[in-house]
C-alpha cells in the first residue's frame, strides 16, 4: 500500500509542479509584455487580461492540490487542539475522508458544468477559444485534491502519528514542563 501511495503522490506532485510553474511563468511573461507594450509602444496586448484570468483559475485550483499535499490548507483547530491524541486522530480520519468525498463531489459537479459549457459552444471573447477547455482545470484540481485528502485518510489509518498530508506529520503536543518533546 505504501508503494502505491508513494507513486500516486509522486505523479501528482510532478503534474502540479509543471502546471503551477508554467502558469505562473506564463502569467509573468504575459503581464510584463503587456506592460512594456502599453508604456513603450502605446499598444496593449488585447488578450492579456483574459489569458491572465484563465491562468489564475489554473493556479487557484492546482494550488489547492499543492496546499493539501504539503499540509498547508486552512484548518479550523479550536476544538481539535483541545482534544487528546486519540480523539484528534479519529477526528482527522473523519475530516480527511469527508473532505475527500466533498472534493470528488465538487469535481463531478465541475465536470458537469464544464460539459454544459461545451454543449453551448461558449468561446472566450478575446482569444476565441472554447471556454470548456480552459475550465477543465477546475474538475481536475478538485479531483487531485480529493486524491490528496484520501491519501491523508489512508496515512492516518495506517500510522499512529497524525498525518496532515502524505509526508507531513503533525507536531506532537508538548507540555510546557516537558522540553524534550
Amino acid at each position: 500500500m505504501k508503494n502505491i501511495l508513494t507513486r500516486v503522490n509522486s505523479i501528482t506532485a510532478k503534474i502540479e509542479k509543471i502546471i503551477l510553474s508554467m502558469s505562473i511563468l506564463l502569467m509573468m511573461i504575459n503581464t510584463t509584455a503587456n506592460a512594456l507594450g502599453r508604456y513603450i509602444f502605446n499598444q496593449s496586448i488585447y488578450f492579456s487580461e483574459e489569458l491572465n484570468q484563465f491562468l489564475m483559475v489554473s493556479v487557484t485550483f492546482i494550488g489547492l492540490t499543492y496546499a493539501v499535499r504539503n499540509g498547508r490548507n486552512i484548518r479550523m483547530t479550536a476544538i481539535y487542539d483541545a482534544l487528546s491524541h486519540k480523539k484528534k486522530k479519529v477526528l482527522m480520519i473523519f475530516i480527511a475522508i469527508t473532505t475527500s468525498m466533498l472534493m470528488f463531489l465538487l469535481a463531478y459537479e465541475a465536470w458537469v458544468y464544464v460539459m454544459q459549457l461545451k454543449e453551448i459552444n461558449r468561446q472566450s471573447p478575446a482569444l476565441q477559444i472554447q471556454v470548456y477547455i480552459v475550465y477543465m482545470i477546475v474538475p481536475f484540481g478538485f479531483f487531485m485534491a480529493g486524491i490528496q485528502f484520501f491519501i491523508r485518510f489512508v496515512q492516518n489509518l495506517l500510522h499512529d502519528e497524525i498525518y496532515l498530508s502524505y509526508d507531513v506529520i503533525e507536531e506532537k503536543d508538548c507540555d510546557l514542563k516537558d522540553q524534550a518533546c
